[in-house]
């Protein structure tokens, strides 16, 4: 499994569907499992969570600072 293809395919449906994003915020293990279509280890599921929240953040993160950059050059 490539986990990084499966972080970015998490992460998109979060983005995109506004259900499996609230699944996701309140059973992350049940909404990637649900993706995945298997059930994990809790080690392997916990660091696919961990790795789409770091992601969902940093783009978070980074859509700010653009903004704000953007706010500058005005």
């Amino acid at each position: 499994m490539d986990i990084k293809a499966k972080i970015e395919e998490i992460v998109n449906k979060v983005k995109k569907d506004k259900n499996f994003a609230a699944e996701f915020s309140t059973d992350p293990v049940k909404a990637v499992e649900k993706v995945l279509g298997v059930d994990l280890p809790d080690d392997q599921i916990n660091k696919l969570i961990d790795g789409v929240k770091a992601k969902i953040k940093a783009e978070d993160v980074m859509g700010k600072v653009g903004g704000l950059l953007g706010g500058f050059k005005k």
